[in-house]
This record gives structure tokens, sequence and C-alpha cells, in this order.
């Protein structure tokens, strides 16, 4: 069974304000621990339609959806809703849900690549859109371009020395798996510092390769690009008084959605639902840890 816990329920929940009968769209499926309750907000005579481009995710959230007649689900990237709402015969949309995390189920599988603690190949593709590899990035752009890469999407501060030692490395052995990145990231840690694959000291809040694991995924599957384009498609098919909810981990998402609303909001064309994200209690990030960086904003189209 999937172990995954959904970040923000209850603010998701009320910040949504279901009602019965609408049409819901949840653009990142992941495990459906949003989606079976939104499916119950709605009741057999709404329609909810879950998205994920991750076949696995798809098949995975069928069997957990099974006893909701009202939930569609495609295996489809959230860029693609237009596509979707033409297939299902649908102009107009009540309510939009993303969460821009990836499900504890994804993280765990060592075959994504997507976790430094867990050997496994260099992938870090959430679903068959992405076409690139991590391992493709690491091993076949220039030193600057991986500069860039752990700058911009990573906000990591050596990001010329991971760059730096990244490609001295790969001239003697191509870099393909998790545990063989680490391996050359530590290269470049103060000498006598030791540290295990996959771990990290108590005194560090973060593993040396945390920011690095976020670039390269961002990169491979475009996550920046696509959730400002998927917004702005949203919006467009989005009923009056309907609303938009976002739950963001890492401040480039949380960027994004922020200048979004704000403009929807500076423009007459919504109102925001929150003067400021919303977080984790106390209580909930004790309970689930992948709650500690979350941050929920909500608006509403006027």
């Amino acid at each position: 069974m999937p172990r995954h816990k959904p970040v923000l329920l209850e603010k998701t929940i009320e910040t949504l304000q279901l009602k019965a009968g609408e049409i819901v769209v949840d653009g990142t499926l992941g495990s459906a621990g949003h989606a079976k309750h939104l499916a119950e907000q709605i009741g057999p005579t709404g329609q909810l339609i879950g998205l994920d481009q991750d076949p696995v995710s798809i098949d995975r959230c069928r069997e957990i959806l099974k006893d909701y007649p009202q939930a569609v689900l495609r295996v489809a990237n959230f860029v693609e809703i237009e596509k979707v709402l033409e297939e299902l015969n649908i102009l107009r949309i009540d309510a939009v849900l993303i969460d821009t995390g990836f499900s504890s189920d994804q993280l765990e599988d060592p075959e994504r690549g997507l976790s430094f603690e867990r050997n496994g190949p260099l992938d870090m593709r959430l679903g068959p859109y992405a076409k690139v590899q991590a391992k493709d990035l690491v091993n076949d752009l220039s030193q600057l371009e991986l500069e860039r890469i752990f700058l911009e999407y990573g906000e990591e501060r050596y990001s010329r020395s991971f760059a730096r030692v990244i490609c001295e490395s790969r001239e003697l052995k191509r870099i393909e798996t998790t545990f063989d990145l680490i391996e050359v990231m530590a290269k470049t840690l103060p000498k006598g510092f030791r540290i295990e694959k996959g771990r990290r000291p108590r005194h560090q809040r973060h593993h040396f390769a945390t920011r690095i694991f976020q670039a390269l995924r961002i990169a491979v599957n475009q996550e920046l690009e696509i959730l400002e384009k998927g917004l702005n498609l949203f919006w467009n098919r989005l009923n009056y008084n309907g609303r938009i909810v976002v739950i963001t981990f890492h401040s480039l998402e949380d960027r994004i959605v922020k200048r979004f609303f704000r403009e929807k909001k500076d423009l007459g064309e919504g109102i925001l639902i929150h003067k400021k994200a919303v977080q984790a209690t106390w209580q909930e990030t004790k309970e689930n840890p992948r709650a500690r960086s979350a941050k929920l904003r909500g608006i509403q189209k006027l």
C-alpha cells in the first residue's frame, strides 16, 4: 500500500471550498492522497479529473479510487489539460489543485534515481514525457551549463565547484548512478570530512547533494516552465468564482505561483484567498516531515 501522506490536506479542502456536483482537476494525482477527499467533497454528481504523467501512479490510483465513479483518470502532464477537457467534452472547470511535490512511492523507488539515499540509475524522470535523463545532463553538458543549472534551479552556492569536479571525473568514468554522483561530489568536501553515501551528519540540515539533485530533477522534467504554462491554461478554463490551489516545496516554484496570483489580483481578475502562503503546523511536520517546506497559495477568479 502507498505510504504517501498528503500535505496540508485540511487547508487544501478548506481553501478549495468544493461543492457537490462541481468539476475539479487534480493536476498532479500522485498517490491520490488529496484526490480521494476531493472526490468525497464533490460527491457522485460531480467529476474529478485526475492527471499524472506517471503511468505507474495512474495504475495505483485506479485501485485507490475504484469506489469513486466520479473520478476520471488520465496519463497526462497537466499542461495537456486542453486536450483532456476536449476529450471529455468539458468546457469549464470549477477548481484546480496542483501539488508540485512527488509522492513518497516515487522517492523510495531506486529506479527513479530521485533520492541520494538510494542507489539507482541517475534517471529522475517523473514520467515518459521527459526524454532526457539526469545522467545525460551530468555527462554531456559543459561545465558552464551545469553551473547555470545548479545555480538557477538549485540555488547552490558551490555550483562552480560541483560542476568542475563532475566534468573532471566524467573524463575518467561516466557518471551513471545516484551513488556515482554522490561519490564525485564528495571530492569537493573539506579535507578530512567523511560521510556515508546517502546519509548526512546530524549537525547538517541538508545533505550536501540536496540542491544538486533538486536542480537536476527540475531541469530533466522542465518543472518551472510547465508550472507557469499550466497555471495560465487552468486559469483560462476556470469558471468565475472558481478556485486554484497550488502547493509548492521550494522557493523557485512558490515564486512563480506568487507572481502569477498577484498579477491576476492586480488586474482585478482574481482575489487572493490567503494574504500569505499557508504552511504546515508543527504537529503536521512532526507526523509528516515532507510538509516542512510546503507552502499553499490559493486564488479565486472574479
